[in-house]
Parts: structure tokens; sequence; C-alpha cells
């Protein structure tokens, strides 16, 4: 399936829709095979003991899933997350930003199902696995219809 929101595109819809999450997260790849998220790591995300919290990495996968379903459907804002299972694999690296590489693995009608590895930067071991399902609403079909 082609992509219809690119990285510009992705990332201004985030910026528009989602002004809490402004700055903290970035989309650098949108393609076929996925897409890469950026959590820009700062002293909000971390834990006592300096490492990034399991929440901050929980909240990177769900953008990573959300743009990567979105980059394939259009703008459509109230596809929700109904299904999460994370993994962490090892602690993240200090003082690091965090990327996800996010694939859909199913993308129908209602449901798309992803999974994002969660890499800190400049490492090749993935220190969190998710899998996440989202729910795709009626609107969808709308968008696709106008296009």
């Amino acid at each position: 399936m082609e992509v219809v929101m690119d990285v510009e595109a992705l990332n201004a819809f985030l910026a528009r829709d989602f002004p809490q999450i402004d700055g903290q997260f970035r989309v650098e790849r949108a393609d076929a095979d996925g897409i890469t998220a950026r959590l820009l790591v700062n002293e909000g995300h971390l834990r006592p003991g300096g490492t990034v919290s399991g929440p901050s990495m929980f909240a990177l996968a769900d953008v990573s899933v959300y743009c990567a379903v979105l980059s394939r459907i259009g703008p459509v804002a109230l596809t929700v997350t109904t299904n999460a299972s994370i993994d962490f694999l090892r602690k993240p690296a200090a003082g690091k930003d965090l990327l996800a590489v996010c694939r859909l693995l199913k993308l129908g009608r209602s449901l798309a199902v992803a999974d994002a590895l969660i890499y800190s930067e400049g490492s090749d071991d993935p220190v969190a696995r998710c899998s996440m399902t989202y729910s795709i609403p009626p609107e969808r079909r709308v968008f696709s219809a106008l296009k």
C-alpha cells in the first residue's frame, strides 16, 4: 500500500493536532517499509537513576505506530490504540535519543496491527519491543473516497 502522508505531513499533523507533545517526537522516515520516529529525550523523560522511563518508551512506540497507520490511511485523528504489549529488553543508553522502527503487519478496513523496535540512538541492540493494534474509525472510508 502506498504512503499517503510523508514525513513532513506526519510531523505537521502531530504539531497541529497534538500540541501537548510538540517538541518531544519527530517522524524521520515514512516509506513502504514503515516509519522511524524519534523521542527527543530530555529531563522530563528520565526516571531516578538517569534512564528513560517506561512510560516515555511506551509513548514513543504509540506515536510511531499511530504515524505508521496514518502514513497509509491519511489524517484520521480518531484512529485509536485498542491493544498494546511492550517488552523492556535492556536499559537505554544515558543521554541518547530513542528511535522506534515501526512496521505495519496488517492494515485492514477497521484494524491495524504493527510492531515497533526501540533503540538508543547509535545502538544496534533494541531496548524495547512493542506490539500494538489500532482501531480505524469508519471516517477512514470517507477520506479514502475523497482521494
